[in-house]
C-alpha cells in the first residue's frame, strides 16, 4: 500500500469505512483463533450431521444440514415478507413501522444464522483448515441483528402500549441498550472473547426485554381490556412456549438419538418451525390489531 492510498483512509469520506475494513480484517484472524469445543477436524465436522456435495457447473461446495437450511431460510424469507408488508401498509402507525423493522431485522438474522450455523458452516468454518473454527462474522452480525430486532419490538410497544409521558424514557432506554450491546459484541469480536459474541449473551440480554413486553401488555390489558393487548400477550406466550419446547428437545438429546437412527430433525429445526408459526401469528393475527396509543 503506498503512502497516498494509506492517507486516504483517514480522509472524512473514506477514512471511517477504510479503517473499519482494516479492523474487520484484523478481527477475522482473531475470530478464527477461537477453537471449536470439542475440537473438530473438517472430517469429524461432517460425521455428526448430514451433508450434501453440490456441484453447479465449475462451482463445488458442501451443503450442511440441507433440510435444516431450507427451514431456517424459509423463516428468514417469511420474516422479510411480513416485515416489508408492515412497512408498506402501516396506515401511518409508528408502531406498525417498528414491527416492520423488527421483522426485517429478524429475517436478516435468520438468513445469516442459516448460512453460518447450517448451510455453509463447513465452507466458512472448516474448509482448508486443520481444525474448524468456533464462529465467524456471519454469526457476529446474526446476534447484532437479532438483538436489534428485539429492541425494535420494544420501540413498537412504546408507541402502542406506553402512555405518552413515558415514551421518551423507554425510547432512551432502548437506544442506550442497543448501542451498549452492539459495542460489547464488537469489542468481543475484536478481542476474540467467546462469551461476548455468544448466543448465550444474546439470550441474557433479550430475555429481560421479552419479560418486560409481557408485563407491560398484561398491565395494559387488565386496565383497558383491548384486543391489541390480549393479542400481544398471546404473542409473548407463544414465543415463550417455542423457546421452552426447543430447550426440552435440546436437553433430552433427541437430535443425536434420531441421527443415530438415520433421521435428522434437530433442536434448531424445532425452534425455527416454531418461530415460523410465531411470525405467521404476528403477520396474520396481530397485525390488524396494531395501532398507536395516543393517550
Amino acid at each position: 500500500m503506498n503512502q497516498l492510498n494509506f492517507s486516504k483512509l483517514f480522509q472524512p469520506k473514506t477514512g471511517i469505512l477504510g479503517l473499519l475494513f482494516i479492523l474487520m480484517l484484523t478481527a477475522c484472524d482473531r475470530l478464527e483463533s477461537i477453537p471449536y469445543t470439542p475440537e473438530h477436524t473438517p472430517e469429524s465436522w461432517l460425521n455428526h450431521q448430514p451433508f450434501q456435495q453440490v456441484k453447479i457447473g465449475n462451482l463445488s461446495f458442501i451443503l450442511v444440514q440441507p433440510s435444516s437450511s431450507i427451514i431456517v431460510y424459509s423463516l428468514g424469507i417469511i420474516c422479510l415478507v411480513f416485515g416489508i408488508s408492515f412497512l408498506k401498509r402501516n396506515k401511518r402507525q409508528i408502531s406498525k413501522k417498528w414491527w416492520g423493522v423488527a421483522l426485517v431485522l429478524w429475517g436478516i438474522g435468520a438468513l445469516l444464522a442459516g448460512t453460518s450455523y447450517q448451510a455453509f458452516s463447513y465452507e466458512i468454518k472448516c474448509a482448508g483448515r486443520e481444525f474448524c473454527t468456533w464462529t465467524s462474522w456471519w454469526e457476529v452480525f446474526y446476534v447484532l441483528f437479532s438483538a436489534a430486532s428485539i429492541d425494535a419490538m420494544m420501540l413498537a410497544l412504546v408507541h402502542s402500549s406506553i402512555q405518552t409521558k413515558q415514551k421518551k424514557i423507554f425510547t432512551n432506554y432502548v437506544i442506550s441498550k442497543t448501542i451498549l450491546y452492539a459495542s460489547i459484541v464488537l469489542i468481543g469480536a475484536f478481542i476474540a472473547n467467546k462469551f461476548l459474541i455468544s448466543f448465550e449473551l444474546l439470550l441474557l440480554v433479550s430475555t429481560p426485554s421479552i419479560l418486560v413486553f409481557f408485563v407491560i401488555n398484561f398491565k395494559q390489558y387488565k386496565k383497558n381490556k383491548t384486543p391489541l393487548e390480549k393479542k400481544l400477550i398471546h404473542t409473548w406466550i407463544i414465543l415463550a412456549l417455542v423457546i421452552g419446547v426447543y430447550y426440552i428437545y435440546l436437553l433430552l438429546g433427541f437430535t443425536e438419538v434420531l441421527f443415530q437412527k438415520g433421521y435428522w430433525f434437530s433442536a434448531n429445526d424445532v425452534l425455527h418451525i416454531g418461530l415460523i408459526g410465531w411470525i405467521l401469528f404476528i403477520g396474520i393475527i396481530l397485525k390488524p390489531a396494531i395501532k398507536d396509543n395516543v393517550s
